[in-house]
């Protein structure tokens, strides 16, 4: 089973490295390395109650280089939970050197010789063992200059995060003082007999990067030290972070976790603002995709381009989804059916994002485009041999971009690239007839995840949810949503709404077509409907201020009349109160 279900919205155990060096055997000693690690361990003990017994403390001559591997290598241990953290603090020497491939960073031993780069730390040498390391969050704080982190990405200014969320997902970061070339200054800092950086760290720890909440995380603390170092007035460091691997976030204080761990309705959780900086550290080719979107929806004579950068976006989903790498013929187990999720979220993530994008910023011209990429990633799906379980989850990726695509749009206010989604028609058998495309995507989201009995309930945290389903893409798209289209605390509204006009949608085909009426399952729906400001009676309250005039009505929804839809609203109210 992959690690990131089993992993629990709380720390199990805190451990820490902790290594401070003023005097090297072959190298200029340093004045204050080891009040800095001395001070970070203090404030491990007294402001985060992490138990001295957990910490291993070196400094001057016990910090060697063997000496520091071992500490290092004890937290690959078969004893090391999954639900740790690790604090990973060094005060010292550092430097870079050019390799044929780029900066390589070193960080200096106690005993360290300046001309053999043998007997220093290569940075990589820390990113490749923390792959061994169980625990989930590894955070490394190095008061120290070099280059060479091959870092994969930063958290976006003022980005939103799930805070439970973020204990469940695996996460490895790291800041350091200052980059390559620059000096790191060992004294002048806020703090007497502190270096500027640790004395800015030691400030941000002990309240000034705490917010209101009580709440700091490993992300808010770099983007405030980023800030303070690099603005000290006797500073000529600039800090250096980023993750090196994951996405979630090291936690160092949240009083609310206890109580959202221990409420009964486990799909409530709270969302922070992650401060950052300006700073763009991601190489991540999704954004590299999201950036070309961007710039071809902004020209009215690159359609062409744009299409056929999309039918190659494609092609590639196409390729990583195919039934080889996901095969109807095997037998079903839990295990198997996380796996797959995980897999299917990976390779419909840049698509996913790309047709949000068309959703949000398009017009008028691209809207072919928008029907003609998610009718092309049906073309597989009338296949009837093999397990009905893995053919039905077949349609969770389609799921995961028409829920994207949905709340790009809804966010946006582009009701006609909510119609546009919503009329597609598809085959989806040997026949030669079409079906709507919203209508299928409904019976397969009802198969699914339409009670807590289904699909999704397997997945940890969602077995007692009314609509698993619903739960898990509402918590799984935030941040990658986020990150494109900064919605904040704007996004549960975004998603409640698109959920509805779907749902209402799948309910108003399926009433003209002789169907039985049923209302796909949707978050939305288990929050009390008798309370005026329930997202569903919100939406009718826009529709009836606006009547015929409103943006859904003149888009084409519900066949742009009120009574349609008024009919359609009772229909769900009524099937609303037999369920709950």
């Amino acid at each position: 089973m992959d690690i990131k279900f089993l992993l629990k919205p709380r720390y199990s155990k805190t451990r820490a490295l902790i290594i401070g060096i003023n005097t090297y055997k072959n190298i200029s000693i340093l004045h204050h390395a080891v009040n800095d690690a001395t001070a970070f361990r203090s404030i491990l003990i007294n402001n985060f109650s992490v138990k001295e017994e957990n910490i291993s403390f070196l400094t001057n001559e016990e910090a060697t280089k063997i000496n520091i591997y071992n500490a290092f290598m004890r937290f690959t241990r078969d004893d090391i939970d999954i639900d740790e953290r690790i604090f990973i603090f060094f005060a010292g020497h550092g430097t870079t050197t050019s390799g044929y491939r780029g900066e390589v960073g070193y960080l200096a031993p106690y005993d360290a010789i300046l001309d053999d780069f043998s007997t220093f730390f290569r940075w990589d040498d820390f990113t490749k063992n923390s792959e061994l390391v169980p625990a989930k969050h590894l955070l490394f704080i190095l008061d120290a200059c070099f280059s060479g982190l091959m870092l994969t990405r930063s958290a976006t200014n003022g980005t939103s995060r799930f805070l439970k969320d973020m204990l469940h997902r695996l996460s490895r970061q790291v800041i350091t003082a200052g980059k390559a070339n620059e000096t790191v200054a060992d004294s002048g800092g806020p703090i007497p007999g502190h270096s500027i950086f640790t004395g800015h760290l030691i400030q941000a720890l002990t309240g000034k990067a705490i917010n209101d909440d009580g709440i700091l995380t490993a992300n808010s603390l770099m983007a405030y030290l980023y800030k303070n170092v690099a603005n000290d007035k006797n500073s000529n460091q600039t800090p250096h972070y980023g993750y090196f691997d994951g996405d979630g976030d090291l936690i160092f204080s949240a009083p609310q976790l206890d109580e959202l761990e221990n409420s009964k309705e486990t799909y409530v959780d709270q969302i922070i603002i992650t401060a950052a900086t300006e700073e763009d550290l991601s190489i991540n080719k999704s954004l590299n995709k999201i950036k070309k979107i961007k710039e071809l929806l902004s020209r009215d004579s690159a359609v062409i381009e744009l299409h056929d950068f999309l039918v190659n976006e494609t092609q590639i989903y196409l390729s990583e989804t195919h039934d080889d790498f996901f095969r109807t013929q095997d037998s079903f187990s839990e295990e198997k059916f996380l796996e797959r999720i995980l897999r299917y979220n990976d390779a419909s993530y840049d698509l996913s994002l790309l047709l949000a994008c068309i959703a949000y910023w398009g017009k008028s011209q691209h809207h072919q485009i928008l029907q003609k990429i998610f009718a092309r990633m049906t073309d597989r799906l009338n296949m009837t041999s093999g397990l009905s379980t893995w053919i039905n989850l077949r349609w969770y990726p389609l799921v995961v971009c028409f829920y994207s695509a949905g709340i790009a749009a809804v966010e946006a206010k582009r009701y006609d690239a909510l119609q546009c989604i919503f009329s597609i028609l598809i085959q989806v058998d040997r026949s030669e007839q079409y079906k709507l495309f919203a209508d299928e995507i409904a019976s397969a989201i009802q198969y699914l995840g339409g009670g807590n009995n289904t699909l999704f309930s397997i997945i940890p945290d969602h077995k007692s949810n009314y609509f698993p389903l619903s739960e898990y893409l509402y918590k799984t798209l935030q941040s990658k949503l986020e990150d494109v289209f900064f919605l904040g605390k704007n996004y549960e509204i975004a998603f409640d709404e698109f959920e509805i006009l779907f749902g209402l949608t799948a309910m108003h085909l399926k009433e003209k077509s002789g169907k039985s009426v049923w209302p796909p399952p949707g978050r939305y729906r288990w929050k009390k409907r008798s309370h005026e400001h329930h997202p569903l009676l919100q939406v009718v309250k826009q529709a009836e201020i606006s009547g015929n005039n409103w943006t859904p009505f003149t888009a084409g929804l519900f066949d742009s009349s009120w009574d349609q839809f008024k009919k359609i609203v009772d229909m769900q109210g009524k099937i609303q109160d037999s369920y709950f």
